[in-house]
């Protein structure tokens, strides 16, 4: 992975982040219009050689990157490059297959892979790009205590079975507890699995809990877990208070299709917003009505397959197989499009973004976002955004 030596679709690229004249104070917000256009532009791109990047996350100074051939690096992002490749430590090599999901603890990375397995990376705090293998879940010991009893074994297959702790399939993505003290994984083998993160135990399986292969999972500041799978639903699960296990409390089906991504946050009102994307090309916007969740809100604007959605405390970003990233605003129960960012040459894989609020451009009545997406053109993009503050 190198910086690209082309120059992204009307913008200046730059190996290293320029400083762009900040853009005229945009039109006030409109919450009813339908696209506004915001000023952005795209400062780098990366280039990697022969895989495309399957899963981003920010943690604080660094870009962590997972790719399709199970390769974990690590880009600083005040430089926007990677360190030079003969003193490049941050380069992991993992199992076989994409990596497709990364949480972060403090000093540790989670990976869930193509190859069934989740990995657990300690990161060194006095430097950054020194990882080391800490685990892979489940781990030996929990393994082999499961193997003993008879009970902990399930059918997988006609003339296969295994301990309930295993994926059994690749497992599609990660959520941590608000409190980090639980990990939950989702996998195409339909399954819902709990870890500690402290001795990283699996302490509880949900089989079957979908009828087609689970996509995605997100957890409500109320603990709520919400999972989107294949089978065109959405379930909400719940712990409830003196009971050891997760019990379903809804199904959402409004869908059309199957479901790729899911993406939860608080608006301005402390309302819990549920944001869930489809092969069908619709993001769903969801809020509770009267104790239940509703759609309230159908994003359209997409002309393929929505594969990933990031969210801040004020905006909603999607990525699409139509090669494109849009920004939304929400006021109320009314969404705008503030952004669509053109460019990639393949559908946006995953996307990850952050937020720069100034003294200068909060004087100018801008919001400075740093929005990275990476798509099946092996390509990673940096885009600087200057968006209108509410």
């Amino acid at each position: 992975m190198f910086p690209s030596d082309q120059p992204c679709t009307s913008s200046t690229h730059s190996s290293s982040p320029p400083s762009p004249p900040y853009p005229q104070k945009p039109t006030s917000l409109n919450p009813h219009s339908t696209f506004l256009t915001t000023n952005h532009q795209c400062i780098a791109t990366f280039k990697s050689q022969n895989s495309y990047t399957s899963s981003l996350i920010l943690m604080g100074d660094f870009l962590f990157t997972g790719s399709s051939n199970k390769e974990i690096r690590l880009l600083k992002r005040s430089t926007l490059t990677p360190p030079p490749d003969d003193q490049n430590p941050t380069l992991v090599l993992a199992g076989k297959g994409a990596v497709k999901a990364l949480v972060a603890l403090p000093n540790k990375l989670i990976s869930a892979h193509q190859d069934h397995k989740i990995r657990v990376w300690k990161i060194n705090q006095i430097d950054f790009h020194i990882i080391s293998h800490l685990a892979t879940l489940p781990t030996l010991s929990d393994r082999a205590l499961k193997l003993l009893i008879p009970k902990n074994h399930i059918q997988i297959r006609r003339h296969k079975k295994c301990t309930w702790v295993h994926h059994n399939d690749t497992v599609s993505a990660l959520a941590l507890s608000r409190d980090e003290s639980k990990l939950y994984s989702v996998s195409w083998d339909r399954t819902l699995k709990i870890w500690n993160t402290t001795d990283f135990k699996c302490i509880e399986s949900v089989n079957n809990a979908h009828d087609d292969a689970i996509n995605a999972i997100v957890l409500s500041e109320n603990g709520h877990v919400y999972t989107g799978s294949s089978d065109k639903k959405i379930k909400v699960w719940k712990q409830s208070l003196g009971q050891k296990k997760h019990s379903l409390v809804a199904t959402l089906e409004k869908h059309k299709s199957g479901i790729n991504a899911l993406a939860v946050r608080t608006n301005e009102n402390q309302e819990m917003v549920l944001y869930s994307g489809s092969y069908d090309k619709s993001i769903l916007v969801w809020m509770i009505n009267e104790g239940e969740m509703e759609v309230v809100e159908a994003l359209k604007g997409h002309t393929k397959s929505i594969l990933c959605l990031a969210v801040t405390s004020e905006f909603l970003c999607s990525g699409s197989a139509d090669k494109t990233v849009r920004i939304w605003r929400g006021v109320g129960k009314s969404y705008s499009c503030l952004a669509v960012l053109e460019g990639h040459k393949g559908p946006i894989k995953c996307i990850a973004v952050g937020f720069d609020h100034t003294e200068k451009n909060a004087s100018e009545g801008l919001s400075n976002c740093v929005l990275y997406s990476a798509s099946l053109d092996c390509d990673i993009k940096v885009w600087k955004i200057f968006l209108p503050l509410p």
